[in-house]
Formats: structure tokens, sequence, C-alpha cells
């Protein structure tokens, strides 16, 4: 498999804050460079990424995405999903438009940090519409507890592509996988709705990385979405927390083993061009 890595985080210190990192002590100091990046996944397979806005402070995302803009086609990155805030009209077009000019592949906006009803208002959907309309994906950034509102919002924007992150993040460690894959079922019944494989490693209990322990949860993802609408994310350095890149770049080849060449090269990295437009 050669993977596009869909979820690649940077962190410079210099140009943006990163306030989300200050209680992680693995994440809280020191930059996570492309440099850094290229030297972790040098020989494993990984052809090219995508950037994935890493959740600075609001006052800086769009200083991160023109900054990201200037290191596109450096290191085989091929574009990047920027932050938005879908919530507030204000100054919302006019950032649409500009982020046509940097390289842009869609957008995100973390749902888990702020109010369940942030998603649920008009003012958001109108503008996630909008993106849709622009032919861009959006990034659905939510917990396992609020996959009933990921379906709300994707039942209410049902003509454009969205892509729930990190496999709706499972609480392994806690063992909640009914709720979970409940809520992963009602998503799976939509046919617009796309599915990361990303993150997951983060999620288990400390020594319990293990294909044993992600295997219920991946094959579930599989089962109900099937390997054209899934799609491969790296999450570094949030995945420093669980298997490190390396390690999960291994538990995925493993992970995927029994799959046929072509169901794994739409996991790995067809569904990606397709869904970010990297072709």
């Amino acid at each position: 498999m050669q993977f596009i890595d869909t979820h690649q985080h940077l962190i410079y210190r210099d140009r943006c804050g990163y306030g989300w990192t200050q209680d992680i002590p693995a994440l809280a100091t020191g930059d996570f460079t492309t440099a850094d990046y290229a030297a972790l996944t040098a020989g494993k397979g990984v052809s090219g990424s995508v950037f994935m806005e890493t959740g600075v402070d609001d006052g800086d995302y769009q200083t991160e995405a023109r900054f990201v803009a200037g290191l596109i086609g450096q290191g085989g990155m091929l574009g990047q999903i920027a932050s938005c805030r879908p919530e507030t009209d204000a100054g919302f077009d006019a950032w649409l438009a500009e982020c046509a000019g940097l390289q842009v592949k869609g957008f995100r906006r973390i749902l888990h940090v702020v109010p369940d009803d942030v998603s649920q208002s008009a003012v958001f959907r109108r503008n996630l519409r909008k993106i849709g309309q622009a032919g861009l994906a959006f990034d659905l950034c939510f917990l396992a507890r609020q996959l009933p509102l990921a379906a709300d919002l994707a039942r209410a924007c049902d003509d454009q592509i969205l892509v729930l992150d990190h496999c709706g993040v499972p609480d392994i460690a806690g063992g909640g996988f009914a709720g979970w894959a409940a809520g992963i079922d009602a998503l799976a019944a939509l046919p617009h709705l796309r599915v990361k494989l990303s993150g997951i490693t983060a999620y288990c209990a400390p020594g319990t990385v293990h294909l044993a322990t992600l295997r219920p949860y991946v094959d579930h993802i599989l089962h109900r979405f099937g390997p054209d609408r899934m799609l491969w994310g790296g999450d570094w350095p949030v995945v420093n927390l669980g298997s490190g890149l390396p390690g999960w770049i291994d538990l995925t080849r493993a992970l995927l083993a029994g799959l046929s060449p072509a169901e794994q090269a739409a996991i790995a990295s067809g569904t990606a061009r397709a869904v970010y437009r990297l072709d």
C-alpha cells in the first residue's frame, strides 16, 4: 500500500498558538515540522500528504492556512484542509474566497470543543452548504457521544461530501463499543458520508495498542462503510499518544491485510484522491 496521509498536523510555535497542547506533556513543547514528518515516514510507503488544520488558537486559524499554503508542494504535501467558523456569517464568505488561492482541498471546524448546539444552527448549516457548493469536502470532528448530532447535521447537508474524522472517536479505553457502533451505523446509512481511519490508537488505554484491541472497531467501520468510503490519516503528532506514526502505519497494514489489493488501495489513497480532488 502507498498511503496518502489525509491528516498531517504541523506545529510551528513561532507562527501560531496551540493552547490545546499545554496539558498534554508529549505535545506541550517544541515544534513538529515537515522535516520531522519526513524523517518518520521515510521508507514507510507514504507517497503524499494533506495538511489538516491543527486546532490553533482562534485568532490564528487564518494565519495557519496562509503559512501552510507556502509549504504545499514540498515533501509531497498535496494541499490543505483549513479551519473555518461556519457558525458566524461575519467574514465567512471572504475566507472561503481567499482559501481558493491557498490550495485548500476542504475545511474543518472541530466541534467537540464547542457547545453541542453550534453545529445545529441555521447559520452553521447554511455556511456548510456553501463549502459543498464550492465542491469541497468538510471534515466532521465529533466525540462518540455526539454522533447523533453528526448524523443530524449530515442529513441537513445531504448533497455534499462529509468526512467523519478518527472513526468517530470511539472510547476504546472505556470499552464504549455499543453506543459508538450504533452511531456509526446511522452515519454509514448516509451515502454522502466518508470515514477516516485515523487517530484511534490515542483512544486506547496505555499499553493496550494491539491488533486485537483495534480490530473490532476497524472491522465495524469496514463492514458498515466499505473500503470505497474509507480514507487513511496519520494524525501526527497526536498519534504519539498511542502508537506513534511509524507504528500506526504498520498497524494499518496488518489491520487491512485481509483485503484485496484494490480495497487496500482505496483506503490508502484512492478515496482520498476523490474526496479532496487531489488529481
